[in-house]
């Protein structure tokens, strides 16, 4: 009888500890708080997606045109014509 006293008290110490740390551990990170953040970055993400996107293809473009000046700077330069505007001359 009193092992079994001994076994359950260790058993209900452990249980004790357990929900100590759990409390500490909700204190600390808040799921409800972290739930209504990741809500609120979600919504604003959503909001601004469309000004990101024309950011992002305007980005794009600009490369895409600096690219375009590169290759006509390359082919204007180079006495092969087969490789005007087509490809890039490597040994360059």
């Amino acid at each position: 009888m009193e092992m079994v006293q001994r076994t359950f008290g260790s058993y209900f110490d452990n249980l004790m500890t357990f929900i100590k740390y759990s409390q500490g551990f909700f204190k600390r990170h808040s799921p409800v708080k972290e739930l209504s953040r990741a809500v609120t970055e979600g919504l604003k993400d959503a909001l601004t997606i469309r000004k990101k996107v024309k950011i992002a293809e305007y980005r794009v473009n600009y490369h895409r045109n600096q690219l375009r000046k590169m290759e006509a700077l390359i082919a204007s330069d180079n006495e092969h014509t087969f490789l005007r505007g087509q490809k890039l001359n490597q040994l360059r």
